[in-house]
């Protein structure tokens, strides 16, 4: 079995995956103040109540936006499988089918990464990954594998959470899809600006991010395939059309397809800093 871990900024995603098909995913909070032995005691008791035993795991691959916690996390893999991780990051870039611009190498982040990589796997055509995480972020494929941008906006939740904690009469509401557009109320008013807000910044980013792809590469609009994947990426399905496929587990799915592009690679170094 193949143990994931997707560290994010507000959320620790961990998977193990059976073959090609997830057996089980489990979600901790992110919290840079636990130690690895901390991390090590929730993680082994997450595993144990699968259950599953630590010989059945015998890989495992890390996705980290958060550079404090990949050692912790280095540490608690090799405690479970006896080697070391793969990390994801420029060291194995090379044994991926994207191409990753220069300027992007050191910048674009890992889990943006595995985002683009599933999304190439399942289309093998040019697409658009919104990923609706603590920031919204949009990671552009074209259609010969060429990561040809990304667009960064304040998360759903965080400019939710932002907008109560900075004002004086605004309270926090239930984060729901509201009635209407017409706020009659203060709660009303903030679904409003917030959920339907995001659905136009969402459906108008994506239409321009094509246009744009259309003036760069010739890429039709209608040949873009779009896929959502995130937390709070459910919320918009009801009120908009405009993605394809939403998979809130396609990180860990493009982690598991990096996982298998370093290990077919036998030149794939590990990264020696890692630990």
């Amino acid at each position: 079995m193949l143990l994931c871990f997707d560290i994010g900024n507000t959320n620790i995603k961990a998977a193990l995956f059976d073959n090609e098909k997830i057996a089980y995913t489990w979600r901790v909070s992110t919290d840079t103040k636990r130690t690895s032995d901390e991390y090590f005691s929730i993680i082994k008791t997450l595993i144990h109540d699968a259950p599953v035993h630590f010989s059945q795991i015998d890989a495992a691959v890390i996705s980290s936006v958060i550079p404090n916690l990949t050692g912790p996390f280095v540490n608690v893999t090799q405690r479970i499988i006896n080697k070391k991780p793969l990390i994801v990051g420029p060291d194995m870039y090379n044994t991926l089918p994207l191409k990753i611009p220069a300027t992007a190498v050191h910048e674009i982040g890992t889990d943006l990464l595995c985002d683009a990589l599933e999304a190439w796997e399942r289309y093998k055509c040019a697409c658009i990954v919104a990923d609706f995480g603590t920031a919204l972020s949009f990671t552009v494929v074209d259609a010969r594998a060429n990561i040809a941008g990304v667009a960064i906006a304040p998360g759903i939740g965080t400019a939710f959470k932002s907008l109560f904690m900075n004002t004086a009469q605004l309270p926090s509401v239930p984060l729901e899809i509201p009635p209407t557009s017409l706020g009659t109320n203060t709660t009303i008013a903030i679904q409003s600006g917030i959920v339907l807000g995001y659905k136009s910044l969402v459906e108008g980013l994506i239409a321009q991010m094509k246009r744009d792809l259309e003036k760069e590469t010739g890429i039709a609009p209608e040949n873009v395939k779009t896929i959502a994947t995130g937390g709070l990426n459910s919320m918009l399905k009801p009120v908009t059309d405009t993605f394809d496929e939403i998979d809130k587990e396609l990180t860990l799915y493009g982690l598991y397809r990096a996982s298998l592009y370093a290990k077919n690679n036998k030149e794939t170094p590990i990264n020696p800093n890692a630990s």
